[in-house]
This record gives C-alpha cells, sequence and structure tokens, in this order.
C-alpha cells in the first residue's frame, strides 16, 4: 500500500509559478521479468491553493520499490495521485528509466486542469 501524498497551503496562490522536484532514484519492479527498474522521476507543476509536502511524496515514491508495476502505469499513477492530493494547475511526471537490454525508456504523463 502506498502512502497518501500530503499538501500544504500555497501562500501565493494569486502567481503562476512552477515547482519542480526530481526524485533520482525511482525503483519499482517489472511485473514480467521481476527485475528492479530504475529510473528519475521529474514532477513539473504550477499550484493552485496547495503545494506537494517533500516528506510525504518521497514515502510515497519508495512505495514502489516492491511495486510489480510497468513504466508507463507508474508514471501514469503517480500524476494521478499527485493531482488528487494537490488540485494543481498544471502538472508534468517524466519517468527517464535507466536501459534494460539495451534501451531505454522516457514516459511523460501531463495534466492542466479545466478552466472555468
Amino acid at each position: 500500500m502506498l502512502s497518501a501524498v500530503e499538501s500544504f497551503p500555497n501562500q501565493f496562490p494569486g502567481r503562476e509559478y512552477e515547482i519542480e522536484i526530481t526524485c533520482p532514484e525511482f525503483t519499482a519492479v517489472c511485473p514480467k521479468t521481476g527485475q528492479p527498474d530504475f529510473g528519475t522521476i521529474v514532477i513539473t507543476y504550477v499550484p493552485a491553493r496547495t503545494c506537494l509536502e517533500l516528506k510525504s511524496l518521497k514515502l510515497y515514491l519508495f512505495g514502489y520499490r516492491d511495486r510489480g508495476i510497468f513504466y508507463e502505469h507508474s508514471v501514469n499513477a503517480i500524476l494521478d495521485d499527485l493531482v488528487a492530493s494537490c488540485h494543481p494547475i498544471r502538472m508534468k511526471v517524466v519517468g527517464q528509466f535507466n536501459p534494460r537490454g539495451g534501451i531505454s525508456s522516457r514516459i511523460t504523463a501531463t495534466y492542466e486542469a479545466a478552466r472555468g
């Protein structure tokens, strides 16, 4: 079970600014081979009313270490969970996975809030 990602009030909700968070030690398990997958996750977002709390984000991402999940699924699941946590204006999650068998993968998932 993955831990929840906490958020805290954005002190500048009227200003659009970008936050970039890098996790260079992301690890999950390939559900097909059982081998570990290593990569870097980069989260870029424009906060609305709340920002992501980094300690809970770290614990959440470390929760993938024993989880059998494909690259594509992990990046999209991270995006969905983080959007649910902080409801940003925009968010992009990029997973740059280390080569395995001579092939590396870069997965990008994006979200943009509906403007009303």
